[in-house]
């Protein structure tokens, strides 16, 4: 079940799904609390909402779970780096990098770390917001006071007071403009018309930090990639909406339209071309370039099976013929290299399956099938029974749904003494006709051969239902009431008792006739107890259970 959230949640990502991608991997973490590789992945999910505080709260449990685990730090990095918390997010990179010195990610974001941290100069009013002094100083003025009762601001000021260069970032809020002029003891005023001469005096105490927030605009670089990425992937997710719409209509020129809209407005997303190819396919076009480009990306291994399951699928529509399954099945198989997804495996069978009958149907003519049984015959005649199993295999083949192949097979194999493949062939007969004599007759003589006496009775009565006066089911009902009494009467040699006797320990019915508490209490009671066991012989099923074990030599009446 946690896999499957997380599998859910790895595709919702890959299309840029976040919010959906943030709730699967939140059900796969209650599933598996102790996945470090599920909070990695909420955390990247977090990160690319913008939700940063969450992403660090996930990339610190993703460290903790696995501290020697170098992905879990390039998480933490990033977290802290959207934070702005740019000397931890050095320390996460730099931790990574000590476990896995090659991996290029933790390389990158160590250098954008580091080249942000050397960019950005040290706020001039940092030293302001330290210590409990700046809670007591706006606590005590009753300009700011009031402030401290909403949420928002005293959230803004401890992060202004973890990171003082998160400044910038604030100076747009009147109240920690205001706040800012209580704690350097400078009285900020809103800027009224006929008082220019105070308000550039005004402005020159605050100078610095107004025109530093002009020269380097927030959000920097980085988070307005972050934004347009984010709007290129919704306007794709809307090209795609209305590419499923029409596909479901049957419109394919139009939904290739729009899949190619969105691929070129995101390339990264191999489900547009996942789904232009799905319809390629419907229209007799290929769709290897949606795995080529998934390869190139070094998509999720998921994604590229799941490209090839689609192609599968397409692909199989379009069979016609048994050959036309093998691409099928190829790419099946190829899928299930890159993931073994359970549904790709029910395709899959499913393909052998259909190739399989269709080869059956195209291999079916009745006509040479009863070519091919004559000839069987007139070697099972001439006692050649090798030659007549191959020819009533063809037979077989030719026309599958004939009950005379499978007997007359049965047979052949009952002198060759395969039994089991005997026994097979004339329970097949039956199966498809169960009104065919000869069916009976054959699995009861292989039963019969096999000294299961009882099983063979058992099988000669139920074809003489459909065939009372059959000479040849009756002579074997005969010969198995003369094998069944002559356990009964104690005739039997001891190597015949021996050979029933090892026979019947096999048989499952024996055994658990041998191991039910209830008929060993019976067998106990008919050497030692008689009145008792005059009392359980007038119980039918007892009864048949006894006559079982004599029928098979297991006990002995004298």
């Amino acid at each position: 079940m946690a896999d499957e959230a997380k599998a859910k949640g790895n595709a919702a990502f890959s299309s840029g799904d976040f919010t959906s991608a943030v709730n699967h991997f939140t059900e796969a973490i209650n599933l598996s609390p102790t996945n470090h590789v599920l909070f990695s992945n909420r955390s990247a999910a977090h990160a690319s909402l913008n939700r940063y505080e969450e992403a660090l709260s996930d990339a610190k449990k993703t460290v903790e779970l696995k501290p020697d685990w170098a992905k879990g730090y390039s998480r933490l990095g990033a977290a802290h780096l959207g934070l702005n918390h740019l000397e931890e997010a050095v320390e996460a990179y730099s931790k990574g990098l000590e476990i896995d010195p090659s991996n290029e990610a933790l390389k990158s974001g160590l250098a954008d770390a580091s080249s942000r941290s050397r960019a950005a100069p040290p706020n001039p009013f940092g030293d302001a917001f330290k210590g409990p002094e700046m809670w007591a100083k706006l606590t005590a003025d009753p300009s700011t006071r009031g402030f401290l009762k909403q949420p928002d601001f005293v959230n803004m000021m401890q992060e202004i007071q973890r990171n003082p260069s998160s400044l910038n970032l604030y100076l747009k809020d009147q109240r920690v403009m205001q706040s800012l002029g209580v704690l350097l003891n400078v009285q900020f005023r809103t800027q009224e018309a006929g008082d220019e001469a105070e308000a550039q005096e005004e402005e020159m105490v605050v100078n610095e930090p107004v025109v530093e927030k002009k020269r380097e605009p927030e959000p920097e670089p980085e988070v307005a990639e972050e934004k347009e990425k984010k709007e290129r992937k919704e306007k794709a997710l809307k090209e795609k909406e209305m590419g499923n719409a029409a596909y479901k209509k049957k419109d394919f020129e139009t939904a290739i339209k729009h899949y190619s809209a969105a691929i070129e407005i995101d390339d990264e997303d191999i489900s547009f071309i996942t789904n232009r190819a799905a319809v390629h396919l419907e229209m007799g076009k290929d769709c290897d370039k949606a795995v080529e480009r998934g390869r190139e990306l070094r998509s999720d291994y998921k994604m590229v099976a799941k490209a090839l399951t689609r192609k599968g699928t397409a692909l199989g529509k379009m069979a016609k013929v048994s050959k036309d399954y093998e691409p099928v099945i190829e790419t099946y198989q190829k899928a299930l290299t890159e993931h073994r997804n359970p549904d790709t495996l029910k395709r899959l069978n499913e393909a052998e399956r259909a190739k399989k009958e269709l080869e059956q149907q195209e291999y079916f003519d009745p006509a040479i099938g009863d070519e091919e049984r004559e000839k069987g015959n007139q070697f099972f005649k001439e006692q050649k029974y090798p030659d007549a199993v191959r020819h009533y295999t063809e037979a077989i083949k030719r026309n599958p749904k004939d009950p005379r192949a499978y007997s007359n097979r049965a047979a052949c194999y009952t002198k060759l003494g395969a039994m089991p493949e005997g026994l097979k062939d004339a329970e097949k007969c039956i199966e498809l006709d169960p009104t065919f004599s000869k069916g009976y007759s054959r699995k009861g003589a292989v039963q019969f051969f096999m000294k299961e006496y009882d099983n063979a009775m058992e099988t000669y009565q139920e074809g003489l239902k459909h065939d009372p006066n059959n000479q040849e089911l009756l002579d074997g009902v005969r010969r198995c009431v003369q094998q069944i009494n002559k356990a009964n009467r104690g005739d039997l040699t001891p190597e015949e008792l021996k050979e029933r006797q090892a026979k019947g320990m096999q048989d499952p019915e024996i055994q658990n006739i041998l191991t039910d508490p209830v008929m060993r209490q019976v067998l106990s009671d008919l050497q030692e107890n008689p009145a008792a066991a005059q009392k359980h012989m007038q119980n039918p099923m007892i009864m048949n259970k006894i006559q079982k074990l004599i029928s098979s030599g297991i006990v002995q009446m004298k």
